[in-house]
């Protein structure tokens, strides 16, 4: 079970594992047979507006592939989220296995982009302009005319936001805990947030008495989550995405109808961010060939719950392949 770490000792220490680990490239991956291959790992220097942007790519070694996805971030933490080192969790890892070039980008003030003075710049629509620098780049690099999109919380945001006004070069989407609905509440006057242990470990499902449940998530997948975040990321992240998400609840903050791509809306039946009135009309908004998934039991971080991830795994894969 992991709870607040204040230790500063017990942080360097977990900041030794999380190299040991994970590393800050990508080597072979801890647990079953079949996610001991290797993989290769390279980063593709890029900038926008001044600000370097951090885009890299994991493939299986020695093969050149002839599809490639990009995956996109949530609000506070980076593209690193999708690489828990441990068991077969990693989704980048399983992408590559099928014959991905797997790529990853940071958005502008958040993981290793560069930084940005204003935290509210980074907005929806800034983040959506970043999302087609890489998406070019990426064309250029392998000269594969479309790029797949999986796109997860705030990342379903900025995918959607690409998707409407850059289809070129855009294949097929995957819409992750995809926030359709204004969140309400206060956007709040602070550029950039603060971000916690505790914080980076909210999404995860806990128990009545308030710790984690161990049966839903390995304790593991947990703590290096956690450690991911806060090597990444550090204590703040950008808040310009608060001012487009906490509006009314009526609010509709994907534009559905402007997607021409095949799309897959997948998200976990407790995930508290679902406006579900949405969720199940969606379908009506989306070209065909798209398609809703809900996993029974998944929260807004199934892609690293025992009895989801799979499932969340498979479903996604299939729908790239168009099955």
């Amino acid at each position: 079970m992991v709870t607040v770490m204040k230790n500063r000792l017990f942080v360097a220490a977990m900041l030794c594992l999380l190299a040991i680990l994970c590393g800050a490239g990508i080597g072979r991956a801890q647990g079953t047979e079949e996610n001991m291959a290797d993989y290769s790992y390279r980063v593709c220097p890029l900038e926008r507006n001044g600000c370097p942007l951090h885009l890299d790519c994991v493939r299986l070694e020695g093969t050149t592939p002839e599809r490639n996805i990009l995956l996109l971030h949530g609000s506070t933490y980076s593209s690193h989220i999708f690489d828990v080192d441990y068991g077969d969790y990693s989704l980048v890892r399983r992408l590559a296995r099928e014959g991905y070039g797997v790529w990853r980008l940071d958005i502008a003030g958040y993981g290793r982009s560069g930084a940005v003075a204003d935290g509210f710049m980074p907005d929806t629509a800034y983040a959506a302009g970043d999302i087609a620098a890489a998406v070019e780049a990426i064309v250029r690099e392998t000269g594969s005319e479309q790029v797949d999109l999986l796109g997860w919380s705030w990342g379903t945001m900025t995918a959607a936001a690409y998707a409407a006004t850059h289809p070129r070069h855009l294949g097929r989407l995957v819409l992750y805990g995809p926030v359709l609905s204004g969140l309400e509440g206060e956007a709040g006057d602070a550029p950039f947030s603060h971000n916690t242990w505790e914080g980076a470990a909210e999404d995860f499902q806990r128990r009545d008495d308030g710790s984690f449940d161990s049966a839903v998530t390995d304790p593991v997948v947990i703590d290096l989550f956690c450690s991911g975040c806060w090597r990444y990321d550090g204590d703040s992240s950008p808040n310009g995405w608060r001012k487009d998400a906490f509006v009314g609840r009526s609010a509709r903050l994907i534009d559905l109808d402007s997607i021409a791509a095949p799309t897959l809306l997948i998200c976990g039946s407790l995930d508290p961010y679902m406006d579900w009135e949405a969720v199940g009309a969606a379908l009506e908004h989306l070209p065909g060939g798209s398609r809703l998934e809900i996993i029974p039991g998944g929260s807004h971080i199934m892609m690293y719950e025992k009895p989801c991830y799979r499932a969340f795994q498979e479903k996604v894969i299939r729908f790239l392949e168009g099955a």
